[in-house]
């Protein structure tokens, strides 16, 4: 019975995890570049019942003893692209993160293209952290000011800004990105941050596209689906705890007796 309780108990604390990833999936699921979460099981080590005593003779013959979840990793599948014909909102089509730089000089990663202009004429997001640009043609973020109506990106992200009637070139917006789905780790507020020993590098698989926003890759239907199988799972689970209690309250009776 005991070996009954631990293995139900696994099951309900891994599709507890699993529930715990849905719901935050679907409570992101307008969030812009939000990237859903995906959530793997592994089985706990297994017991052979070939030992002394035990009336089958078979080597082969293994009991399992549990499940648990894998660590949580990002899908990082398009989203949708959504048009808001704001000039300063920016969508990735492709790979790579926009790099955000807060005022303490700390560095993270979004997909979140919801940008905005500073009283410093600096593109900032919404928590006021600076987009990294690399000021190009002799430019600096000293000799530049934008404005929501003055500045142009393109696909490749080289950012124009007008200057006496005409369009220059004053800079590029640089994405990066990483190998693997857990090279990024979330750290709130759809920030990212490499994991320890990751290389994050340049990329350009990627086009940018000005006044649309990428919107979040969950896709509802899916998710609620997998709520209603793992709520099931659950239950399954929690039935065969109830079970084996049933069943131990019967052997103490007996014993009793």
């Amino acid at each position: 019975m005991l070996r009954t309780l631990w293995t139900a108990r696994s099951g309900m604390n891994a599709n507890q995890d699993k529930l715990d990833a849905i719901s935050n999936n679907l409570a992101n699921s307008t969030t812009m570049g939000y990237k859903k979460i995906e959530v793997g099981f592994k089985d706990l080590l297994t017991e052979s019942l070939d030992r002394m005593g035990n009336p089958i003779n078979d080597k082969d013959a293994v009991i399992g003893t549990g499940t648990r979840t894998s660590e949580w990793y990002r899908d990082n599948s398009q989203g949708m692209l959504q048009e808001t014909l704001r000039g300063t909102d920016l969508s990735i089509d492709g790979s790579g993160y926009f790099k955000i730089i807060s005022s303490d000089g700390g560095e993270a990663y979004t997909r979140d293209g919801a940008f905005a202009i500073d009283a410093n004429g600096k593109i900032v997001d919404n928590r006021g952290n600076k987009l990294e640009l690399n000021y190009l043609n002799g430019y600096s973020e000293n000799n530049v000011v934008f404005n929501k109506d003055n500045f142009l990106v393109d696909k490749k992200g080289q950012v124009y800004i007008k200057d006496r009637g005409n369009f220059v070139q004053v800079a590029e917006i640089p994405l990066y990105t990483a190998v693997g789905d857990r090279a990024f780790l979330a750290i709130g507020e759809n920030l990212f941050t490499p994991a320890q020993g990751v290389e994050v590098q340049r990329t350009t698989n990627f086009d940018i596209y000005q006044g649309s926003l990428e919107g979040s890759n969950v896709n509802i239907a899916t998710e609620f689906s997998e709520m209603i199988l793992t709520q099931r799972a659950f239950e399954l689970s929690s039935r065969g705890i109830t079970t084996a209690d049933e069943m131990w309250g019967m052997v103490n009776n007996m014993r009793a007796r």
